[in-house]
């Protein structure tokens, strides 16, 4: 699925759409380039999942997690993680592959221990649309 957004409203409404279909077991990742509006999808996807409380880009702490939503939810911020072995140390595999719905931004840096199945979510900016454009590739994978 492919959709374009003209204003961070649009982009925080699209991931709150998702967010409200989101399923228990359930790993999206986010790949775009810094300033595209990984952290307003995000916040829009937990406002989906009923979670009122600030979401922020989890950048110092890797990971955030929010309980008071329907359903557990796991933020990571792998950005600024220097080696793929930091998420061992965090207990990954207890948040990709548990109850609640994960979402990690800069998910490419850690392609190696992504779950096989995921939703992958592409944002790109295109300045001859304007400031506020956005164009969002979901994709869903299945990899063995």
């Amino acid at each position: 699925m492919q959709t374009e957004t003209y204003s961070s409203e649009e982009t925080f409404a699209l991931g709150e759409n998702i967010g409200r279909h989101a399923k228990p077991g359930e790993v999206y990742t986010l790949i775009g380039d810094l300033g595209v509006g990984k952290t307003v999808f995000t916040q829009g996807f937990a406002c989906g999942l009923g979670i009122a409380e600030p979401v922020n880009s989890p950048t110092f702490t890797i990971v955030q997690v929010y309980e008071e939503g329907r359903l557990p939810f796991y933020h990571f911020d792998v950005y600024r993680i220097g080696d793929v072995e930091e998420m061992d140390e965090i207990g990954y595999e207890d948040y990709f592959y548990g109850d609640g719905v994960t979402m990690i931004e800069w998910a490419d840096l850690i392609e190696e221990i992504l779950p096989e199945y995921r939703w992958e979510i592409y944002i790109e900016k295109d300045p001859a649309k304007g400031f506020d454009y956005r164009r969002v590739r979901i994709e869903e994978v299945h990899r063995s």
